[in-house]
């Protein structure tokens, strides 16, 4: 055993997370043990403790294998292998997540009371848990908490596996792990005392900590509602001062606008002088199918109609518009590209898949820059033959040894210096008024 206790493990921790200086910070802790690490970080920095509440979905007839987790606001991160080789129907997985979804509503009832969720926008949100094995459940929480718009993610835990750690780290700003060893069989192996933690202790700790106050919100950036059909699209607008253009983002499968990845792209085109509008093009309820994250004509009509808000939006209207996507939203961003009611200036791909927008790639007029890892050979082959179907400017440019989501040191600032120059250069260019609606 490393530590006596949770609370012991928690004050270890909090030297740990305090050495990261971390800005107008807000301790989330899961429920339920996590909660006990959590407090003590909090009360170290001096900060508000919230709780972050997550249920696994387990195999009906085997329980404690998870093809998937929920999180709070609707989040599900599902696997999709796991449920494969399962054998689980769609009905299996409803059954499962009906029940989990029902006990993680009750939990946030009884843990918040009639207290809300701590704003995040624009604070440091720190995550922390009392362990991690696998990180299936962890990811589902770290999703959650992105939504609510952090400026800084930490992810913070006494032990976890290395190979944890390494799939963890791509999900944060900052992950912070005391002791990571193997092997490892149980978070418990680690803690002389481990006694489950009850809804009574969850409640009084949260009670007892300053409650969670709205932080200000960065600089710039304004949430922005876009109405499609029956509902509407949600993104962060962030405009430097006189912006060149503004790039807007199509995240792929699984992801999300608080994407870490595209969140460090978008800081540094900021840098440059192009304003950003990180999107998500599906709903909480929509992203449950997971047809739609695939559905690449639907996420290429809500990202041609977020093109038309800013477009019309006075803050925005007459800027140069362009695409960034990544995985499934670059062709989401291809097929945009291709509708000449918006004109589109540029279109940039990380890691992304433009095969699926199929014959649409000869109708692309914008000049396009397909960037894929060199350790990545199935996508790299993908984005040569799309590259091909291209009567537009366009070229691909590979980042020898980067693989798929780019963690390798150095090779996601690649990304952001090539996508930045690449917009930076075919904004600048455009006429005045580019942005707006020939019509």
């Amino acid at each position: 055993a490393m530590f006596h206790d949770r609370q012991e493990a928690g004050r270890v921790l909090a030297e740990r997370v305090s050495a990261l200086g971390p800005s107008d910070p807000v301790v989330l802790g899961i429920a339920r043990g996590g909660v006990v690490v959590a407090a003590e970080v909090a009360r170290a920095l001096g900060a508000p403790l919230d709780v972050s509440v997550v249920r696994k979905l387990g195999v009906p007839w085997h329980t404690e294998l998870g093809f998937g987790a929920l999180g709070e606001d609707g989040v599900a991160v599902l696997n999709d292998a796991l449920i494969h080789d399962a054998g689980l129907s769609p009905e299996d997985i409803d059954d499962v997540a009906r029940v989990e979804r029902a006990e993680l509503e009750r939990r946030v009832r009884r843990y918040r009371g009639d207290r809300p969720p701590a704003e995040l926008r624009g604070r440091t949100a720190i995550v922390v848990d009392d362990g991690i094995a696998t990180g299936s459940t962890i990811r589902a929480a770290l999703e959650a908490v992105r939504r609510r718009g952090p400026d800084r993610l930490i992810l913070a835990v006494p032990v976890a596996p290395p190979r944890t750690v390494r799939a963890l780290r791509v999900e944060v700003d900052d992950l912070v792990v005391v002791e990571s060893v193997e092997p490892f069989f149980a978070v418990g192996q680690f803690y002389e005392e481990f006694p489950q933690t009850s809804d009574d202790e969850v409640t009084e700790l949260l009670a007892a900590a300053p409650a969670p106050v709205a932080g200000a919100a960065p600089g710039g950036t304004r949430a922005v509602e876009i109405p499609v059909g029956r509902v509407s699209i949600v993104g962060d607008l962030t405009l430097p001062p006189d912006p060149v253009g503004v790039v807007l983002f199509a995240h792929g499968s699984g992801s999300s606008r608080f994407s870490p990845r595209n969140r460090a792209v978008a800081e540094r085109l900021r840098a440059d002088g192009l304003g950003t509008l990180l999107l998500d093009l599906l709903t909480p309820d929509e992203e449950r199918d997971r047809a739609n994250v695939f559905d690449v004509e639907l996420l290429a009509d809500r990202l041609e109609a977020a093109a038309r808000a800013v477009a019309d939006d006075p803050r925005t209207a007459g800027l140069p518009i362009a695409y960034f996507g990544a995985s499934t939203g670059a062709a989401a961003a291809l097929v945009a590209a291709a509708d000449p009611s918006v004109p589109v200036e540029a279109v940039v791909s990380r890691g992304g898949r433009p095969d699926l927008a199929g014959v649409v790639l000869g109708a692309v007029e914008a000049p396009t820059l397909l960037i894929v890892g060199g350790a990545d050979p199935v996508v790299l082959d993908l984005n040569r033959d799309a590259a091909s179907a291209l009567r537009c400017e366009h070229r691909v440019e590979v980042i020898p040894g980067a693989t798929h989501l780019f963690e390798e040191p150095g090779a996601l600032e690649r990304v952001a210096d090539l996508a930045s120059g690449w917009f930076v250069r075919h904004l600048s260019a455009a006429p005045v008024g580019a942005g707006t609606d020939p019509a």
